[in-house]
């Protein structure tokens, strides 16, 4: 089997954890100019095709009419360059030894997955219900009937050329504030649909949050539930922390530290990472370069482990393992079962306002940075859950809680890991 998720298994045998930019650019001559310098840098890297706002929501007349006025676009429109111009693009970038991947976030996702088709792509991101329920208002049963076709398009490749790969956002949606459990079942169900629509190779994902032990407890569970549950061929990708990044670069480097550190423990195999310009702006291809070579170095002075990590009976694996099996259990088609599961309330997402969430879910940070459940509202956690009940949070709760992250790292970062990250930055970056 050739293709991104056997580049990626073959990186972990070789004890070299896979690094990954999110970038992209509206015109070709930056995108390849990223992709290339994301190829030379000093690690094992794979490359990104970040897809424009525009052709994510599906409105192609506006990205054909940015590029025809010299807008700038936030992201590559991969719809409206025609196939002979991105196989151009990639002429000489993409390889055996230099897989790329489109990433979007699309509930609407067959245009983008017939166009990197045409361009003689093979592996996106994204799902049924992590690109629906935070970032629209596409009804939740569109999005799986759309998913389940943009998963048959990608599988037919495997037919006559490497084999397809589809990675979830399921453990990432909403991360600063859906209890772990939650983000790994939604990992674990996102990429059981992939595979009943015939995608065999795949990747999991896990957004880092704030409690160091409590990630890794997440992802141990991830993996136990992927070995348990999900056939074929699959990977894990741990995401650099999504919420409000550190402003100061000695934390936002530190918080990738932890990131890097996390993937490694866990025997994860691929992380994507964030740069220090974060916190204020779209980061330049050389920030990106910077932070892929960071993540390299800190993950190099650390082994995977030498067999499979385990993390026994933990609260997150009991709680996933829950609600995975009470979503299963409501339809024998994993698509109307997602459906179904969002409309009983066995999934629900706290704080997300799209029609089809339930909203009667509440989460808490405890003062060390551990997320757990303040309401489980229909959730099938009933005995199983620890629910901590609080008052309704306030505006301005939320937003602590979204930013104490971000204070942590710039104004009281852990003693403990800062003396080898500053270390790795004086070697490495001058």
């Amino acid at each position: 089997m050739s293709g991104f998720g056997a580049f990626v298994r073959q990186a972990r045998a070789a004890g070299q954890l896979v690094v990954q930019p999110r970038m992209g650019f509206g015109s070709v001559t930056p995108m390849r100019q990223g992709l290339l310098a994301t190829k030379t840098a000093a690690a094992t890297t794979v490359g990104t095709i970040t897809v424009d706002s525009y052709t994510r929501v599906g409105d192609l007349r506006a990205a054909r009419a940015a590029l025809r006025d010299g807008t700038d676009l936030n992201g590559y429109p991969i719809a409206v360059h025609d196939a002979h111009t991105t196989r151009h693009m990639l002429s000489g970038v993409r390889d055996a030894d230099f897989p790329v991947q489109v990433r979007h976030g699309s509930a609407t996702p067959a245009p983008i997955v017939d166009a990197l088709i045409d361009a003689g792509l093979d592996a996106t991101e994204g799902g049924p219900v992590s690109y629906c329920l935070p970032y629209g208002r596409v009804p939740l049963a569109d999005s799986v009937a759309n998913w389940a076709r943009a998963c048959r398009l990608l599988a037919r490749l495997h037919e006559h050329g490497p084999e397809p790969h589809l990675e979830t956002f399921g453990g990432c949606m909403l991360g600063q504030l859906c209890p772990p459990s939650q983000l790994v079942a939604l990992s674990v169900l996102e990429a059981l649909f992939f595979h009943r629509h015939g995608i065999r190779s795949s990747s999991v994902s896990y957004a880092q949050q704030g409690h160091a032990e409590q990630d890794r407890e997440a992802v141990l569970a991830l993996r136990r539930l992927c070995s348990e549950l999900l056939p074929g061929d699959w990977h894990v990708v741990i995401y650099a922390y999504m919420g409000l990044y550190p402003t100061t670069r000695d934390g936002a480097h530190e918080l990738l530290a932890q990131a890097a550190e996390l993937a490694v423990r866990t025997g994860s195999e691929r992380l994507i990472v964030k740069t220090v310009a974060e916190s204020r702006r779209i980061p330049t291809i050389a920030e990106n370069v910077a932070a892929l070579e960071y993540a390299a170095a800190v993950a190099r002075r650390h082994h995977f482990p030498r067999a499979p990590a385990t993390d026994g009976d933990s609260q997150t694996y009991r709680e996933a393992r829950r609600l995975v099996e009470a979503v299963l259990l409501g339809d024998r088609d994993i698509g109307q079962a997602l459906i179904r599961a969002f409309a009983r309330g066995y999934l629900d997402i706290p704080y997300c306002v799209h029609p089809d969430n339930k909203g009667r879910t509440r989460s808490y940070l405890d003062a060390d940075g551990r997320l757990g459940w303040a309401d489980i509202g229909s959730l099938p956690l009933h005995g199983i859950a620890e629910v901590r009940p609080s008052r309704v949070p306030t505006s301005r709760d939320l937003m602590d809680a979204l930013s104490r992250v971000q204070r942590a790292f710039d104004h009281d970062r852990p003693a403990r890991a800062m003396g080898p990250a500053r270390a790795i930055r004086k070697g490495s970056h001058g």
